[in-house]
């Protein structure tokens, strides 16, 4: 665990760990100690804030807009109350993001990534494991008493490993764990091209991403998984490209997506009648047109912002209710971000997403100047993590919460100051010593 004797590493890989697998530790030690760790982790990037003296004044002007649309929705809210409960969990993401960008390299966060990852993909499948060989029954929160049949979305564990069914792991839902494996195939990929790890280890890690992957059977997730090969094939086509020839295949692939997205979305319910026998695509349909019918209310400026649905407040208490379980999200961040705060919102967080992912994917495809250049394998994970990120927005709202956010204000972050961190460094020794942590 050599990972350990570097704090931000290690800070970072709990944090990272706890916004991918938040429900492990709300199933486990209940709400209010996951509130506690989440205080412990924000008062430990404070002191991070203050021992570097990060400016937090230094971020993309769209992610600064944003955030100060979210926060002045207060006073347009319908929920006054759940909208300031909303904005600070959004704020406090936000400046974790911020002080992660400017204290840690993108090695770092790479190697914090993989450790997270590490312990939810291996505490996962043991404990899918334990759950079916030697309890043999569903498993509930510890927490938490139900009266009467309980919703099979309510547990935390089906026990379905030995039965072919989708296992949800720690996280306690079959399209979090997936999510969380693909991220592994990445992560853990780049790791092993750039021999940050050995090949027994590299090797193993990609085999439990994948099997992974196989046992939680989650179709957005493999939609996002083709999303990022189909990026990887165009980053590695560019770098072999002449500078001058690459706007050619940049406004060819920018035409062909567009067009393949906004058929999809015009075809959606035909499409997803298509793949709708999937679990998780199921139900997508009616919670679509009941945002959008809230929407229509409120278009220009929204109902306020909340980030995940509070389960309490109107109109989120019965808007998407599928198998007498209530769902707290659109299942599409953007309808979420037009639901919470309107055709302004949408628009600014389009501008946000669309600018961090040109920088993202030119990372990819070119070293930053003025920085010190990630290797080729490292470099990667910019573009990919990006790709990922914008496909599961599509079908999921976790773009707007917790880990999703949180890497995408790294994204937006991070590929807007990386010709400042290492211009600090007085010699290329440092340099080097920088890009090894």
């Amino acid at each position: 665990m050599s990972w350990l004797r570097d704090p931000r590493v290690a800070l970072a890989a709990l944090t990272l760990f706890t916004l991918l697998a938040g429900d492990a530790w709300r199933n486990l030690i209940s709400w209010y100690g996951w509130g506690a760790l989440v205080v412990l982790l924000l008062i430990g990037w404070v002191v991070v804030a203050v021992r570097h003296r990060i400016d937090l004044r230094r971020v993309p002007i769209a992610l600064a807009t944003f955030v100060a649309i979210v926060t002045l929705s207060i006073g347009w809210s319908a929920y006054p109350l759940s909208t300031a409960l909303g904005v600070a969990a959004t704020v406090a993401t936000v400046f974790v993001a911020i002080v992660m960008a400017h204290t840690v390299e993108l090695s770092q966060l790479v190697r914090a990534l993989g450790v997270a990852l590490r312990w939810i993909l291996g505490l996962s499948l043991v404990f899918e494991f334990v759950v079916a060989a030697f309890i043999g029954r569903p498993v509930l929160p510890l927490w938490v008493e139900y009266d009467g049949e309980v919703p099979r979305a309510f547990y935390w564990s089906r026990a379905l490993l030995f039965e072919g069914g989708r296992i949800q792991g720690i996280p306690g839902n079959a399209n979090l764990l997936a999510f969380a494996a693909l991220l592994g195939v990445i992560v853990f990929g780049i790791q092993l091209a750039d021999r940050r790890i050995g090949r027994a280890a590299g090797w193993g890690w990609i085999t439990v991403s994948v099997l992974t992957l196989v046992l939680t059977a989650s179709a957005t997730v493999v939609l996002c998984a083709v999303g990022a090969a189909l990026a990887w094939a165009l980053i590695m086509l560019a770098r072999r490209m002449r500078p001058t020839r690459r706007w050619i295949l940049y406004v060819g692939t920018t035409i062909t997506t567009t067009a393949l997205l906004t058929a999809a979305w015009l075809l959606r319910y035909d499409l997803l009648e298509l793949l709708g026998r999937s679990d998780d695509l199921t139900g997508r349909l009616g919670i679509w047109d009941a945002v959008e019918g809230l929407i229509r209310e409120r278009p220009v400026f929204g109902w306020g912002w909340v980030g995940y649905w509070p389960p309490w407040e109107e109109p989120f208490t019965d808007l998407a209710i599928i198998d007498d379980v209530t769902y707290l999200q659109a299942h599409n961040a953007w309808l979420d971000v037009m639901l919470q705060v309107g055709l302004v919102g949408v628009v600014v967080f389009a501008i946000l997403v669309v600018t961090t992912g040109l920088r993202a994917l030119s990372w990819s495809v070119d070293a930053p100047l003025g920085d010190f250049a990630p290797t080729p394998a490292l470099r990667l994970f910019s573009g990919l993590l990006f790709v990922v990120l914008l496909v599961h927005s599509l079908a999921e709202s976790r773009l707007l919460i917790e880990a999703g956010l949180l890497l995408l204000c790294f994204l937006a972050v991070t590929t807007r100051l990386r010709g400042v961190t290492v211009s600090t460094l007085t010699s290329p020794r440092e340099a080097a010593s920088a890009e090894s942590r």
